[in-house]
């Protein structure tokens, strides 16, 4: 019998990464024809595509259709662009470019992920209409990203978020998630930052203000321009590892704060809290409790079984 195709159609890149597969599945799971694609993890579920590749992203584009494209892909390891700045750049920047010109083409509304990275961190909470200054090559890349698909495409949104985590695939796909193993082997003590503010945000949480923002468009022309969003807990990494052990009973006591600025890797902003009012005032938002959702992240990953018994079961 004949399957009942929604007509509102989204491409999503970026769809095999940790942002791109919530983003994909909220879409999915909310009566939209999602398609995403990615590179190097792409087959089967995803179309391949390289995004460098203009004349892939030209005829994926104007094959499919998308009446909302969602921009996830992006070169976001801070240290991994300080040593490669030139693919990094043709990534985060020229890629984007050309994504929104070809967006424009078909009359798509497109949505570029950004970063709280374009700020320094010294006087939070930061509006949308705030000077960026980014202390690192990142957040200069995530930035020139964001002025190349406004230049190209006025009809696009960008959307500026804070560190994700979610349901990974590896621990190390979040700065997060990672932590978990130093929480769970509690025989040697870890130093954890205890000096950059972090707001630690749920990838299931930006999905669903991705599609709120997608389906207001639909309504509303005159949705773009910048826009923030980020969980409202803040955290430094310490605290967040102290949160980690917590929720899932186990002990902190090995976790050592460390309250230096790093001087290792890529600089950090101190302090870039992002202020959400403009999409709260628009009705658009969640937020998930960071305890919750770094639970339900993890659990798959605990090492001692016996806890997940009486937990769930």
């Amino acid at each position: 019998e004949d399957v009942d195709i929604p007509s509102r159609r989204v491409l999503i890149t970026g769809a095999t990464g940790l942002l791109g597969r919530a983003v994909f599945k909220e879409f999915n799971e909310n009566n939209w024809n999602a398609v995403g694609c990615g590179y190097r993890r792409a087959q089967p579920r995803f179309e391949q595509i390289n995004l460098l590749d203009s004349i892939a992203v030209h005829d994926i584009i104007h094959e499919f259709q998308p009446h909302v494209i969602v921009h996830c892909a992006a070169e976001r390891r801070p240290d991994v662009v300080e040593s490669q700045p030139d693919a990094a750049s043709q990534l985060n920047v020229a890629a984007s470019a050309n994504l929104a010109k070809e967006a424009a083409g078909v009359g798509a509304f497109l949505i570029y992920i950004s970063t709280d990275y374009v700020f320094d961190g010294t006087s939070p909470p930061y509006k949308e209409t705030d000077v960026p200054n980014p202390l690192n090559l990142y957040g200069k890349t995530k930035l020139e990203g964001e002025k190349a698909v406004l230049e190209n495409n006025e009809e696009t949104a960008v959307l500026r978020i804070p560190v994700l985590y979610g349901e990974v695939e590896r621990l190390e796909e979040s700065a997060v998630t990672v932590m978990f193993d130093k929480v769970q082997f509690s025989n040697k003590s870890a130093n954890m930052d205890h000096w950059q503010q972090r707001f630690p945000t749920n990838v299931k949480d930006v999905a669903a203000v991705c599609r709120q923002l997608a389906e207001k468009r639909m309504l509303d022309p005159s949705i773009k321009g910048t826009f923030h969003w980020s969980g409202n807990e803040q955290m430094t990494k310490y605290e967040m590892a102290c949160a980690i052990a917590d929720a899932f009973n186990l002990p902190s006591s090995h976790l050592r704060p460390i309250t230096d600025s790093p001087v290792v890797g890529a600089l950090r902003p101190k302090n870039a809290q992002l202020d959400c009012s403009k999409l709260e005032m628009l009705g658009i938002g969640q937020r998930t409790p960071f305890r919750a959702g770094i639970r339900e992240s993890l659990w798959p990953f605990l090492v001692d079984k016996r806890w997940r018994q009486t937990v769930f079961h």
